[in-house]
């Protein structure tokens, strides 16, 4: 069949009607047509969802996820656009490696903001690529004071890091609970090597003598021998830089080898699974949570109830943390008129709201401006607040 020529007028048409139909596609999500139209809103987040931390994961998914239900039921407006907020939610299985793949796959299917990850040691590497492509992160839970040392304007944390909890953790230690002698264990990851590291230069500062400085990993699960070798030393206290999967085993073989030392974790045993796990050998054991007991947050005690009818379930740790990270994002995307990141990042660091576990505000850093730090302690079968300390509310909240 001959070839035959078209109008060239004809041709321009249509290269402008299939430029124009591209174009709209790519971009309605973060800058919609006209007024009226929904703004869709794509927000990532990352934790373990499958292994061991299944179940903090999870309730981080899940404090996550109400955030985003609850703002869909307000009809939050952006820039005059009625928002739509989708959650992505990805499982980095606590890999390091895994965090990098799982952060790239954010990042591809443009979302706007990220919530996560859990573990220090997963958000850590996935920040940088977060930063390379100017997607602001906030995390619920990763404590340890690397992250937000790492200079990336779009590296935020909602609780207290390491630094602070870890002081807290080392006086509490030394002074309140009379420790002269102390052994430490840790689990080499960023959260675990991290928090240790804080926890021992506090207590030496507060008096108390470290015999000894032991490891082991995030995977294992028999410590007799780690356990063993620190009897010897004849401590009076053992602290734990981990993930209560490790936590609850050690505390158990701890008390089968007829040691009678404290045992004391940050906040990575702070759970119910960890008492569940442990059982009558958890009657005792101290550990921390950054902020305030839930009961005396802002909002503590009817997020509790509303997560309780919504799951079936007591929180696990941190998905009031996960609420509170997904509102002050949405209210940046507000006070920007824009959920694009380049607008409302800006608005991000100039943070002041009041939500559910805090005032919140950020430093220069990234972290959480004046973080409280709770110590437990199990009793009855049941964590049990002894002491809030440190902590200091920001500016006025709007």
């Amino acid at each position: 069949m001959p070839y035959k020529r078209l109008p060239l007028v004809i041709l321009c048409a249509a290269a402008l009607a299939a430029c124009g139909k591209s174009e709209t596609s790519a971009t309605h999500a973060a800058a919609p047509g006209a007024t009226g139209d929904e703004l869709v809103v794509r927000l990532g987040a990352a934790a373990p969802l499958t292994g061991p931390q299944a179940h903090i994961g999870k309730d981080n998914e899940n404090g996550t996820r109400m955030a985003i239900e609850d703002a869909n039921a307000k009809g939050i407006m952006i820039g005059g656009h009625k928002a739509h907020f989708e959650l992505l939610s990805e499982d980095d299985q606590t890999d390091p490696k895994t965090a990098t793949i799982v952060a790239q796959k954010l990042v591809d299917a443009k979302v706007s903001g990220i919530i996560g990850h859990l573990n220090s040691g997963t958000t850590i590497p996935a920040s940088r690529i977060y930063s390379d492509n100017g997607i602001p992160q906030i995390s619920p839970s990763a404590t340890a004071v690397a992250y937000t040392a790492q200079g990336f304007k779009s590296a935020f944390r909602v609780m207290a890091n390491d630094g602070q909890q870890g002081k807290v953790l080392g006086e509490f230690a030394a002074k309140n609970l009379g420790a002269k002698r102390i052994a430490v264990i840790d689990d080499r990851t960023a959260y675990g090597q991290g928090l240790a590291d804080e926890f021992i230069k506090s207590a030496r500062a507060s008096g108390a003598q470290v015999v000894t400085h032991e490891y082991t990993t995030d995977k294992a699960v028999d410590f007799t021998a780690v356990l063993t070798l620190i009897k010897g030393k004849k401590p009076d206290l053992i602290f734990f830089g981990g993930m209560d999967p490790q936590g609850a085993p050690m505390l158990k073989q701890l008390r089968g080898l007829a040691m009678d030392a404290k045992f004391m974790m940050g906040d990575g045993g702070y759970t119910p699974k960890f008492i569940e796990n442990a059982g009558a050998a958890a009657e005792g054991a101290y550990a921390s949570l950054p902020g305030v007991p839930l009961d005396q947050m802002p909002g503590g005690k009817n997020f509790s109830q509303r997560y309780q009818a919504k799951f079936n379930q007591p929180i696990q740790l941190y998905a009031p943390y996960c609420y509170d990270a997904v509102n002050v994002i949405i209210a940046a995307m507000q006070k920007a008129g824009s959920a694009d990141p380049v607008k409302y990042l800006p608005e991000l660091a100039k943070t002041d709201y009041s939500g559910v576990t805090a005032r919140i505000g950020f430093d220069e850093k990234g972290d959480l401006k004046g973080g409280a730090v709770t110590v437990y302690q199990v009793r009855q079968g049941k964590w049990t607040a002894l002491q809030t300390l440190g902590g200091s509310a920001p500016a006025a909240a709007h």
